[in-house]
């Protein structure tokens, strides 16, 4: 699932993408947390397949798993 996501440089500032596209995976994120639904997306962007929205959800999910939120007062 994960090669669907990469990571080219000079692509999009090197920022991971779907499949090599110009779509950066921060994009199917902010559709998602928008209120678009899966169907939605795949219809408003047909560059995408059902299977990018869910790599990128695993992409994300792996991050955050690797990220540590330090919370001050």
């Amino acid at each position: 699932m994960l090669h669907r996501i990469t990571i080219i440089p000079g692509l999009m500032s090197g920022k991971p993408t779907i499949r090599g596209l110009r779509f950066p995976v921060g994009d199917v994120l902010e559709l998602l947390a928008s209120g678009l639904s899966h169907l939605e997306i795949l219809q408003q962007h047909p560059v995408l397949e059902a299977a990018d929205i869910q790599a990128a959800l695993l992409y994300a999910s792996l991050k955050m798993k690797n990220t540590v939120i330090i919370h001050t007062a």
